[in-house]
């Protein structure tokens, strides 16, 4: 579809942002005395279809999402399969797993994703990848055989998650839209910075950020591996040299902080589309304005049920899109 031919979409979707909860009304959940009080407040808001719990509403928001962007599309997502890729690989890890302790279980999968999930569960039983698309599957083989020869659950992980994250930037830089290029490197890049961290933390060896840390454009993954390797200051040196040098101080401060300092690096990148009349970024940016919103209300209703005070609340929520 050529830019103009997403006119009358994009005229819907901004009607869509005008129910986009706001920074006032974060502000009414964040005082709200408890998580009932919330979903009181979000219910008259218009959220959810008189769920009795809150993730059933935040379920039926994230379907409310993708229903109204594929009627927007005349059911043709394919566009915005970059965001659907982590539910897939979420399953093939999820799956893997499974196959070792085999508890068939059902309730860990993610009913999204652009590969249905029997393929997935076939493919990992069997061992015949050839059952995937050909970009998962060489991360489902490597894997398999790394948990089943090493039990290593944390290796199997790193394993899918770097390939998700290469599908991401791919999908992103084929796309030929700048929204979802931007996206997708701004996922990569946070991710390998949060990884790197983590490795600092847990005293991980060069090889085995080899098989966490996905190349992008915006960081010398060679270099943030031989700073992670080297300690903590020297990563923070490294970032400071990078486009990202606001990650430091926000990473001094506490892992929280820097998931959301990464977050809100996403809704900043994608902001402008607010004032874009044509073409496919509002509605890629409306996807990823109400993912963020629903995102954050889970940490308000979360923090509320666990009784956590309102300033720690605040700490965690992310910017509004709009």
């Amino acid at each position: 579809m050529t830019d103009t031919g997403y006119v009358y979409a994009v005229a819907r979707i901004r009607s869509k942002e005008l129910s986009l909860l706001t920074g006032s009304f974060l502000e009414q959940l964040l005082a709200a005395p408890d998580e009932t009080s919330c979903l009181k407040l979000l219910s008259e808001k218009g959220w959810g279809s008189g769920e009795s719990s809150a993730g059933e509403m935040l379920e039926s928001e994230h379907r409310k999402t993708w229903e109204s962007v594929t009627d927007l599309m005349n059911g043709d997502m394919t566009p915005f399969r970059v965001f659907l890729y982590a539910e897939d690989y979420h399953n093939l890890k999820a799956a893997i797993k499974d196959s070792i302790e085999k508890k068939k279980r059902r309730d860990i999968y993610r009913k999204d994703g652009t590969v249905p999930l029997e393929n997935i569960l076939e493919a990992v039983e069997s061992r015949d990848y050839s059952l995937l698309p050909e970009r998962m599957r060489e991360a489902a083989e490597d894997a398999s055989d790394a948990l089943i020869r090493t039990r290593d659950g944390q290796m199997c992980d790193c394993i899918v998650d770097r390939a998700a994250l290469c599908d991401i930037l791919a999908a992103g830089k084929k796309s030929g839209q700048k929204i979802l290029a931007d996206y997708s490197e701004l996922t990569v890049a946070c991710a390998d910075i949060k990884a790197a961290v983590r490795a600092v933390k847990t005293k991980k060896d060069r090889p085995f950020m080899e098989r966490m840390l996905a190349p992008c454009d915006t960081l010398d993954i060679g270099k943030l591996m031989d700073a992670a390797v080297s300690g903590m200051n020297d990563l923070y040196r490294y970032l400071e040299s990078t486009k990202y040098e606001e990650a430091v101080p926000v990473l001094k401060e506490s892992p929280s902080a820097l998931e959301r300092w990464c977050d809100n690096l996403i809704i900043e990148a994608i902001r402008p589309e607010i004032h874009n009349p044509f073409g496919l970024g509002p509605l890629a940016a409306y996807i990823l304005a109400r993912e963020n919103e629903i995102k954050t209300v889970r940490i308000v209703l979360s923090g509320k049920k666990n009784g956590l005070p309102e300033e720690s609340i605040r700490g965690r929520v992310r910017e509004m899109y709009v």
